[in-house]
Parts: structure tokens; C-alpha cells; sequence
């Protein structure tokens, strides 16, 4: 078993709040930010979104001297937030960052969209080192985009490079932008709900898309009261282009896999942070893979139904918000289940409470058939 890694700070940004604290009160209370909303563009889409409001984003970027996009400016509002309550040098040779997405700054495909930015932003690569560069942290950044397991894929790569030695802290963002693009690409899976989606239900009718973006900074060093990150794994079942295997066979390679690392077994885990994207062959994939691992009886949510879906920013921010309900010894109930929809055993939490829980494990399924398994400790 390698040495834990310390969440020493975190962040979320989204429709809920701009801070972690905000939106774990927001989710404590049961809210939402997902709405019927419009997607502007060549043929404006109207969805079931979870989409952040300009105003906030304007109202957080008022010290930004130079020109950034919408992805720049929330990622930046993230990272910086998380850095300041971590006190850590980001100019530091010593810290290195990790961004997670899958589209970046998909907007600019619209032509004239940011004049003035070099319209090569809309490679990951630079955007990346737009945002690095703002920190004036000296290092390349490291992007990782591997669809939706893409978050988590990015604390288990931070860890990898704590455990290296080479970085005293690792700062991991991620998150996504919501456009036309976008939106019309999950319209042509027909994998949209009209409504706000309802994870594991047996009236699930898709998922909703969300805007959110979360920021981990990592320390290898112990950090007093905070949660560690015992281990974690990627695998890729090749399934298909866009389903998951049906019999959850990637998704178990990667959670057993985490649990060897971290030296637990599956009576030791509290409490599971599904995928959860309420599509028909996700949420019965992750049931079938929790049953065969011996965890169809342990409190189960996803938190889809607070968030939307928020691709490169969803395993950030769910691992985050799971992180703190260990601290808080809460369960967080999975907004939009009311009755049992999968065909194995699956324990849904369906109310929000106090709850004892020492260990979260986090999964995340993507398009091409990738899985990643993520697992945390309280303290």
C-alpha cells in the first residue's frame, strides 16, 4: 500500500455557489441547479441544464487583467480559491497542475467568439498553459482528457505524481463549458432528459448536461484533518464507442484494482459516490458491478441530479463533495430516485442524514468503454 495523499484544499465552482462550502449547504438543503434553459447558438437547444449564470462568472473575474475565455475564468476562480485556502506557493518549480476536461473551450469553434485571444486557445494544450501561466506556475501542465473518467483520472494522476517525489503539491481543476456543440451531441445519443434526470430510477429518461468546475490542491506531506486519497485505478473494457460494458467488466478491473492499492476490502468501504448519469445502461452497468464486488448493500448516491452531468468537471466535484461528507459524517441522498430501476441490488440513499463513514469509493465511467475507481479516508 503507497502513502496516502492529503487533500490539503478544495473548490467548486457551479450554478450552487463558487465555493465548496456553498454548495455542500446547497446539497445539504436539497437544491438543484439544473433548469429548463436555453442553448444559444446556429439553432438555440432548449434542455434540462445545470448551466452558471454570466453575472457570477463576471462578478469573479473582476480582477482578471487580461483577456480569458468562460472555461479560463471559472477554472482560474477555482484554482485560486483552493490555493488561497491552502497557502502554497504556485510559482513554486515544486507544484504542478493537472487540468481535467473534455472540451476546454469549446466555444470558440464559433468564429469571432473571443477577439482578441489567440484563436489557438482552443487547443487544450494552450488553454492549459493560459491558465498555468496566470499562476506564473513555471511548469507545463499536465491536461487530461479521457472523457467522462477524466476528473478522476486526474486525482489518481496527481497522486501518482506526489508519490513520485517530484512535486510537493499538485493542484488538479477540472471542469467543462456547456454549448450548442455540446448539447446537440448528447441530442443525437438521444441520451437527454427532458426533465431533471432521476440516477437509478426505474423512470429514468437520461441524463442532464452542468457546467461545474473543481479544484483538488494535493500534498504528499500530511495535512492535519484532511481526507486522504488511499488509491486509485483506470481500466478500458473497449467496449463501444459511447456504451459501457453491460456486464460492468471494466468498471470491476478498475474498483478492485483501487482496492489492492489501498489495502481495502470491500467490507471496509461506507459509502459509494456512483457515476450515476441515470442513462438506462450506465446505472444498470454500475449495479451489476457493485453487486458482483460485494457492494450492493453499501449507501450508494450520484450526485447527477444536483450538478447535471458535468463531464471533465464531474469527478472533481463529486469526489470533493464526497470528501466532505466524510468529514461531515453525512449521507447525501441521490436527488431524483424514488423507486428501484436496476435489475441487481443497489443500496440508493434516498434521504440525507447523519451516517458514520471512514472510507467513499468514487467511480466514473466514459465514452470508449474507460473506468476509473477512486478511494478516500476520513482522517
Amino acid at each position: 500500500m503507497p502513502n496516502p495523499i492529503y487533500i490539503a484544499a478544495h473548490n467548486i465552482v457551479s450554478p450552487l455557489g463558487f465555493t465548496t462550502a456553498h454548495n455542500f449547504e446547497q446539497i445539504v438543503a436539497g437544491h438543484t441547479g439544473i433548469k429548463p434553459t436555453v442553448i444559444a447558438g446556429a439553432k438555440p437547444i432548449e434542455v434540462c441544464a445545470s448551466i452558471i449564470s454570466q453575472q457570477a462568472i463576471d462578478s469573479a473575474s473582476v480582477k482578471l487583467s487580461n483577456p480569458y475565455t468562460r472555461f479560463e475564468k471559472l477554472m482560474i476562480a477555482s484554482i485560486a480559491d483552493a490555493v488561497n485556502q491552502a497557502d502554497i506557493e504556485a510559482t513554486s518549480p515544486r507544484t504542478a497542475i493537472v487540468i481535467s476536461t473534455t472540451k476546454g473551450n469549446i466555444d470558440m469553434l464559433t468564429q469571432g467568439a473571443y477577439p482578441g485571444i489567440d484563436p489557438k486557445r482552443i487547443y487544450l494544450a494552450n488553454s492549459a498553459k493560459a491558465v498555468a501561466q496566470h499562476f506564473d506556475n513555471p511548469n507545463t501542465p499536465i491536461v487530461i482528457s479521457n472523457a467522462c473518467i477524466s476528473g478522476v483520472l486526474a486525482i489518481i494522476m496527481a497522486a501518482r505524481l506526489l508519490r513520485s517525489g517530484q512535486y510537493d503539491h499538485v493542484i488538479a481543476c477540472g471542469g467543462d463549458i456547456i454549448n450548442d456543440f455540446t448539447a446537440s451531441g448528447f441530442q443525437s445519443f438521444k441520451a437527454l432528459s427532458e426533465e431533471p434526470c432521476k440516477p437509478f430510477d426505474k423512470d429514468r429518461m437520461g441524463l442532464n448536461l452542468g457546467e461545474a468546475f473543481g479544484t483538488m490542491v494535493l500534498s504528499a506531506a500530511p495535512v492535519e484533518g484532511a481526507v486522504m486519497i488511499l488509491g486509485g485505478a483506470v481500466s478500458n473494457d473497449a467496449n463501444h464507442i459511447s456504451g459501457p460494458s453491460r456486464d460492468g467488466s471494466g468498471l470491476k478491473v478498475a474498483v478492485r484494482a483501487a482496492m489492492k492499492e489501498s489495502g481495502i476490502a470491500p467490507g471496509q468501504i461506507s459509502t459509494i459516490s456512483a457515476h450515476g448519469t441515470a442513462t438506462p445502461y450506465n446505472d444498470e452497468m454500475e449495479a451489476i458491478a457493485f453487486d458482483d464486488l460485494g457492494l450492493g448493500k453499501v449507501p450508494t448516491n450520484s450526485l447527477k441530479g444536483y450538478y447535471g452531468h458535468t463531464l471533465g468537471g464531474a469527478g472533481l466535484v463529486e469526489s470533493i463533495i464526497g470528501a466532505q461528507a466524510l468529514k461531515e459524517q453525512l449521507l447525501i441522498k441521490t436527488l431524483g430516485y424514488q423507486s428501484h430501476g436496476v435489475s441487481r441490488d443497489i443500496n440508493v440513499i434516498q434521504k440525507t442524514e447523519a451516517h458514520q463513514v471512514s472510507t467513499c469509493l468514487k467511480t466514473a465511467s466514459g465514452f470508449g468503454g474507460c473506468n476509473a475507481a477512486l478511494i478516500m479516508q476520513r482522517p
